[in-house]
């Protein structure tokens, strides 16, 4: 789902009283992944010995903020061109999605539709409808498969015949769980996104960003 991402001026300062560019969580994260191709580094596979797991916490974020923080250029992810050092703040954050939201698994989804300028489908408008399971085609149009699901014995032209008995198959389609998976799918990127934004606006180390308060909507299909 395409979404706006128009940017809008704001009263804050950057370096050299260049105004901050003011974004919505999302549109800083698509703009880190899409236009300066920030790159995720995700954390080492877990040590059974420490009992460490996946998912870095605010902890790790903030210390690789104040890395960043030194850099002279954000070339280290990108041969021969440069990519902003704001970027790479915002996708360090994302790779930090701790495991109780997702971890390393949400990290990835979150860039991956960040990088498409995709919000996740969550069905909207879907709701189950009774449909055949399968349909034939024929000169005389579309028809219902139909199925022999028994025999009766019936009295014609004074002659006892057997005839089949048929029903059409049907199914939901979309299921329920398939709308309430999407639902639930969209939710988790939903909560992810809220700790991308809260931790980019706690750690005040973006120069040229303003990250607001501004989130898509928790549960759009409650409008509906």
């Amino acid at each position: 789902m395409k979404h706006d991402r128009n940017l809008h001026p704001s009263s804050r300062q950057a370096g050299h009283g260049r105004p901050k560019r003011v974004m919505s969580v999302q549109q800083a994260v698509e703009w880190a992944f899409r236009v300066e191709h920030a790159q995720l580094e995700l954390p080492e596979p877990p040590d059974p010995e420490r009992g460490q797991g996946f998912g870095f916490g605010l902890e790790y974020v903030l210390m690789q903020r104040a890395a960043l923080g030194c850099k002279i250029d954000g070339g280290q992810y990108k041969m021969g061109t440069y990519t902003h050092e704001d970027a790479e703040v915002i996708a360090a954050t994302v790779a930090g999605i701790p495991d109780t939201l997702g971890g390393k698994r949400m990290a990835i989804r979150v860039a991956e539709l960040a990088r498409a300028g995709l919000t996740p489908d969550w069905m909207p408008g879907a709701v189950p409808r009774c449909v055949p399971v399968e349909m034939k085609r024929n000169r005389h149009g579309d028809h219902a498969t139909t199925v022999v699901v028994g025999t009766e014995r019936v009295l014609s032209r004074g002659k006892w015949r057997t005839v089949e008995v048929r029903a059409c198959p049907v199914m939901f389609r979309p299921d329920a769980r398939q709308i309430e998976g999407a639902r639930r799918a969209y939710s988790e990127w939903y909560r992810a996104l809220v700790w991308v934004r809260d931790g980019l606006i706690a750690g005040g180390t973006l120069r040229e960003i303003d990250v607001t308060s501004i989130t898509p909507k928790a549960r759009p299909w409650v409008m509906m």
